[in-house]
């Protein structure tokens, strides 16, 4: 294999109207690799949040006209041919493809190409958690889109193990690289002894995410000095307002929409909570620890390859609002426990989450891949 220098690379994912965990995921590595001297193109369906933050960091991409969420196959061919036009014209050296339907159509309009492609899985659409149906379907797919990748990127080591058992992809061709993120400056680490004690979850209001249990487990703890903040939107928002009403919590739950200063927002919280049906490996998890937050999260996906319970904060088994109030008490209610799991989310974060370190890993395997191309 020759030596590879400075790479053309083609990031694909599918929506570029919304901002989650795989949008902030691409806009990292894409930013760092324009810095390291790497040419880059971000490709998208839609405009909208996540174009304007592409914008922002001056990140060139394209807006993929027929790329669409929901599966409809007249769409889902022109957006095959024009990911394939588009390929051709910027004759990129690899393609890394994010999210279900631009992991599948990338793919497959990669490997037409001879291109290199990988795919990165933040979190499989088989899970469990996801309707038995959609499972067989989505696992089936994703068996025959791996036949079409050089390397498919899991983001834990819980959806690695999922693929092997789903006999997606091999072991040779499946490879753990946790999620990764930039640090803050000090002035955006959390001060634990902040008072009254503010929860915060930053989370899309989507069906994956579970904002009742958490307002189930709160409205047992009335008496306990707390404010919580929801941080961002979606097609459950109605939805989790009308509960709040009903649970009689509206002067202590705040909405705040989806916004551009979650940092500054972890900060000035004590601790965070993220109750799911099912998770990949989240970024607002590691966000957290960054700021030194003690974290109380759903036992699904990876979230136990970050959160060590007892230590950095707590895991909850199923969707149990008893034993959620329990930790959230102990929380509540000990300054020293927050201080100390706080610190304990902090170190972690610093020892095996940084983005140095997933960056690195990251352009290595696109080296290797475009190496046995030329080689």
């Amino acid at each position: 294999m020759k030596g590879v220098g400075l790479l053309n690379i083609v990031f694909i994912i599918t929506r570029g109207d919304d901002i989650g965990g795989a949008q902030i995921h691409v806009r990292d590595l894409a930013e760092a690799l324009q810095d390291d001297g790497h040419q880059v193109t971000v490709l998208c369906g839609g405009s909208g949040a996540f174009t304007e933050m592409l914008d922002k960091h001056n990140i060139p991409y394209r807006v993929l006209k027929h790329l669409v969420h929901p599966i409809n196959p007249y769409r889902d061919v022109l957006a095959y041919l024009e990911i394939g036009h588009i390929l051709r014209v910027l004759k990129p050296d690899l393609v890394a493809t994010h999210s279900s339907k631009a992991g599948i159509l990338g793919r497959l309009a990669a490997h037409r190409l001879s291109i290199p492609v990988t795919f990165t899985a933040h979190g499989w659409a088989f899970t469990e958690g996801v309707n038995p149906q959609k499972r067989y379907v989505y696992r089936a797919i994703e068996q025959w889109a791996a036949r079409l990748s050089r390397k498919i990127i899991t983001v834990s080591e819980y959806d690695r193990a999922l693929a092997l058992k789903e006999r997606v992809g091999d072991a040779k061709q499946i490879v753990t690289i946790h999620n990764g993120i930039p640090d803050v400056p000090d002035r955006l680490r959390a001060r634990p002894e902040r008072e009254p004690v503010r929860l915060i979850m930053v989370a899309r209001f989507g069906h994956p995410k579970n904002h009742a249990l958490l307002l189930d487990a709160l409205a047992s703890l009335r008496t306990e000095p707390w404010s919580l903040d929801f941080v961002g939107d979606g097609p459950l928002l109605g939805e989790v307002r009308d509960r709040v009403r009903a649970l009689g919590l509206e002067e202590r739950v705040v909405f705040l929409g989806r916004r551009d200063d979650v940092p500054e927002l972890l900060a000035s919280s004590n601790i965070f909570i993220l109750t799911s049906r099912w998770e990949g490996f989240p970024l607002s998890i590691i966000e957290a620890m960054r700021a030194g937050l003690p974290v109380i999260a759903s036992d699904v996906g990876g979230v136990k390859e970050a959160v060590v319970h007892g230590e950095t904060g707590f895991v909850v088994k199923g969707a149990d609002a008893d034993e959620l109030a329990g930790y959230l008490q102990n929380l509540i209610t000990s300054l020293e426990m927050r201080r100390k799991m706080g610190q304990a989310g902090r170190e972690r974060y610093e020892k095996y989450f940084t983005f140095d370190h997933m960056f690195q890993t990251t352009l290595k395997i696109y080296k290797e891949l475009v190496g046995e191309k030329d080689s």
